[in-house]
């Protein structure tokens, strides 16, 4: 059982930037996910959610209007589209997956992790 972020690169401020999270085995396929971003100093944040189908998402504040979030359930993966990015947005970005019926904004919510891709946005 395994989550594996991926798309996390060096991007100017302005840029945009897809993350993938793929997830293993087939369990997987229909739990809410969520990804949530780490800057160095900081604690975890939520950055967005999304519930099994696909109908019910949400999005940090600090997100709100740049972020997308989707999932392809055939493909067993989740997405975070990032546009308009900016310094800020500078962390180490996290999938995870919970048991629950729906995605939540806190971490202890989730049951699963990714190892986390980092995401460098220069000014």
């Amino acid at each position: 059982v395994q989550l594996q972020a991926s798309g996390g690169g060096l991007v100017q401020a302005g840029g945009s930037l897809r993350l993938s999270c793929a997830a293993s085995g087939r369990t997987f396929t229909y739990y809410p996910k969520g990804w949530f971003r780490q800057a160095p100093g900081k604690e975890r944040e939520f950055v967005a959610g999304i519930n099994w189908s696909g109908g019910s998402t949400g999005y940090g504040d600090s997100v709100k209007g740049r972020f997308t979030i989707f999932r392809d359930n055939a493909k067993n993966t989740v997405y975070l589209q990032m546009n308009s990015l900016k310094p800020e947005d500078t962390a180490v970005y996290y999938c995870a997956a919970a048991k629950g019926r729906h995605w939540g904004p806190v971490a202890d919510e989730y049951d699963y992790w990714g190892q986390g891709t980092e995401v460098t946005v220069s000014s």
